[in-house]
């Protein structure tokens, strides 16, 4: 069991953290400036509420497929961790915010670069533990989240960084309010 100091330092690694090497692989081998590599002079609001309304749609449309009663019995490692910790709203959005921009740095800004949206996109969702050779049903749930992370990898090539960041957020903090409410039950 993780102690919720630890993993709300893992959300300050992940903010903080995951973004360097992205920048300087991005930097050294493209010549991109940071700048370039964080897009604030793209942030606008129409990108942002698209990001933020797609992630919210595709958390909702998640979370009733993952009632079908295939996905019973999948151990989803971050359901049981949050499941076992006493975090409440406040925490979910820190943790969201984190995994948003620090992740979408890292895969968007950084690795979508060199290797595309499919690589980077499958990566992501491997590396996050959601395909497994052993357990089919838990790549049953990777093939649910892949879409999601592709939709979102093209948006960043059409309206930006900011997009991404903002739906992945918007879909971690409704599944992480949702895990929350479970637990209250």
């Amino acid at each position: 069991m993780i102690s919720k100091f630890k993993l709300h330092l893992l959300g300050w690694v992940t903010l903080i953290v995951f973004p360097i090497p992205a920048y300087f692989a991005v930097h050294y081998f493209k010549d991109v400036q940071w700048e370039t590599f964080i897009q604030l002079d793209k942030i606008a609001p129409i990108p942002l509420l698209y990001g933020l309304e797609f992630g919210i749609i595709y958390a909702f449309l998640a979370s009733v497929i993952l009632k079908a009663p295939i996905f019973k019995s999948v151990p989803l490692g971050i359901e049981q961790l949050i499941k076992g910790l006493k975090i409440n709203f406040i925490d979910a959005i820190f943790l969201s915010l984190c995994a948003g921009i620090g992740e979408e740095l890292l895969f968007r800004s950084g690795m979508q670069t060199f290797f595309g949206v499919w690589i980077t996109s499958f990566v992501f969702v491997a590396i996050h533990g959601y395909f497994s050779i052993k357990n089919f049903k838990k790549s049953l749930y990777g093939l649910v989240v892949l879409p999601f992370i592709i939709l979102i990898s093209f948006g960043y090539e059409h309206f930006g960084l900011w997009f991404s960041v903002a739906a992945h957020f918007s879909y971690d903090l409704v599944l992480f309010v949702a895990m929350i409410a479970e637990k209250d039950d």
